[in-house]
């Protein structure tokens, strides 16, 4: 996990859901679009987030992630995107 995924999923808490461009606009948030659309994939391979549309590139909270979110969950049990 890196400190912009925290702040990813801060985020989506509070605002309920969003897009990586709204986020790259918003005041908490110093990464650019291109970055944050990047962790976002991350962070949904690893279940802690859903898109809302098919396709799109909005996201919103899974319960994996408010249960990371509430500590009840490690970041070292949850898959990882293999590169190949």
């Amino acid at each position: 996990m890196h400190q912009l995924d925290e702040r990813i999923l801060e985020h989506l808490a509070d605002d309920g859901w969003a897009s990586p461009g709204t986020m790259s606009r918003h005041f908490r948030f110093t990464a650019s679009e291109d970055r944050i659309e990047e962790r976002c994939e991350e962070l949904r391979d690893a279940g802690l987030l859903a898109p809302i549309y098919r396709g799109a590139s909005m996201y919103e909270l899974t319960t994996l992630g408010y249960l990371y979110l509430a500590g009840e969950l490690d970041a070292d049990s949850l898959p990882r995107r293999t590169v190949g």
